[in-house]
């Protein structure tokens, strides 16, 4: 018997979805495949579905977490293409987290948040 698990994969809501399609790609993911409902959205290794989804109630409630090896570099990249401008999304200055992480939040055009994060050695403190 394999039970070996391949992939696991988020369904990201989105209110608009050309308008989020657009926000990802800005950010450096690729988009491969997208029809007119979902789209295949990828950086590197990590992926997600983004998918054609307007429930404000679950978009409140859902966060995603992306693992990067340098989260400055990541936040410098994202200030730098101007995206919280053109999208009037929010992002805030990365901070070192008691639990062990450097991260900072970036809400999407829906709404939805993404912590942004590095590990750091778990005595580094905000």
């Amino acid at each position: 018997m394999n039970l070996a698990a391949v992939e696991i994969k988020a369904f990201v809501p989105a209110t608009n979805f050309e308008l989020s399609k657009q926000f990802y790609v800005a950010l450096g993911f690729e988009i491969p495949w997208s029809s007119e409902n979902l789209a295949y959205v990828r950086h590197g290794n990590t992926s997600f579905l983004l998918q054609a989804f307007n429930y404000p109630e679950f978009i409140k409630n859902f966060q995603m977490h992306l693992l990067v090896e340098n989260v400055d570099d990541w936040y410098a990249s994202i200030t730098a293409s101007k995206v919280s401008e053109r999208f009037g999304v929010r992002i805030d200055a990365p901070q070192n987290q008691p639990w062990g992480m450097r991260d900072f939040p970036l809400f999407d055009p829906s709404g939805v948040l993404w912590r942004v994060a590095q590990n750091i050695p778990t005595h580094a403190t905000a």
